[in-house]
């Protein structure tokens, strides 16, 4: 069995107004050497809360928020490293976790991903893993032991560097947030490499909780605005122009008849997230990668 230790990888932490994730993450993170955080414009502590509980990392700063892949990128291209470890910053990693992580992911050298299985807050478990939806829908119980899958959610991923340069690239930039992880999956899976879930070795994750400040209404009008432009870059990409088309109409003509609930009985998070998500499907949206298929 492949042996290497925590001094073959990068711990690559991509932060936006996430100042107070870094305690509860950096506990985790202490006996790492190389960690790489790479802040997308932040206008909260999140500088000062590295500096403090994580003092070994190198602190990068984007002038604007230029979003999850192509920040992640600016990291990796740096990279010496055998390995990197992307994370959320809302992952809660325990002391011991990437030492047992590590250990466990030893055993696959061939891979080109490799994932813990992700929990939510109070050890319920969050399905990070399944097949490409492009190809079918998963079904079935939970794995139990070490499988191939199609698709791991990028907020925890071990990336097999060399690997991953030689064959498959990393993040497409035109996705600035939401199906990047799908469309990087997508792109590993159509070169028939492993990507390997270890559900025994667990890391709590708490979705959707590494943004804060004082316009959260703002953060869910661009949540729904980008998940909707990613969701037509990822069909036109994948599938083509006219699935992505008919996608756009479909998707659209669905938001609008929600939206007249949403007005009557007014939910301002559900109701910002919506009018995004519409305005994301009205607006172009980047096309410029070719099909890989």
């Amino acid at each position: 069995m492949t042996k290497f230790s925590v001094s073959d990888v990068t711990v690559v932490v991509v932060t936006f107004n996430s100042g107070h994730c870094i305690a509860p993450l950096a506990e985790g993170l202490m006996a790492a050497p190389h960690v790489v955080i790479v802040d997308n414009a932040s206008a909260d502590d999140t500088r000062q809360q590295v500096k403090a509980h994580l003092p070994q990392a190198i602190f990068l700063v984007n002038e604007t928020n230029q979003g999850f892949g192509r920040a992640n990128n600016r990291a990796l291209a740096l990279l010496t490293t055998r390995y990197a470890l992307l994370l959320n910053p809302d992952c809660l990693p325990s002391p011991t976790f990437i030492d047992d992580f590590l250990e466990a992911a030893a055993s696959f050298p061939e891979a080109a991903i490799v994932a813990p299985h992700l929990t939510r807050r109070g050890g319920a478990p969050e399905v990070n893993y399944r097949w490409p939806n492009s190809r079918w829908r998963s079904s079935g119980p939970g794995a139990e032991g070490p499988c191939c899958v199609g698709f791991i959610c990028g907020a925890a991923m071990l990336v097999n560097m060399d690997l991953m340069r030689e064959s498959v690239g990393f993040f497409d930039e035109d996705f600035f947030l939401y199906y990047e992880d799908d469309d990087l999956c997508e792109r590993v899976f159509v070169r028939q490499l492993p990507m390997v879930l270890l559900p025994n070795i667990e890391l709590p994750h708490l979705s959707r909780n590494s943004v804060r400040g004082s316009q959260a209404w703002r953060f869910e009008y661009l949540r729904g605005y980008h998940h909707a432009q990613s969701k037509l870059i990822f069909e036109h990409k994948h599938v083509g122009a006219g699935s992505a088309a008919a996608l756009r109409w479909k998707t659209l003509g669905l938001a609008v008849l929600t939206l007249l609930p949403r007005l009557l009985f007014p939910q301002p998070k559900y109701l910002a997230r919506l009018v995004g998500r519409i305005a994301g499907l009205i607006r172009p949206y980047p096309r410029g990668t070719l099909p890989i298929r």
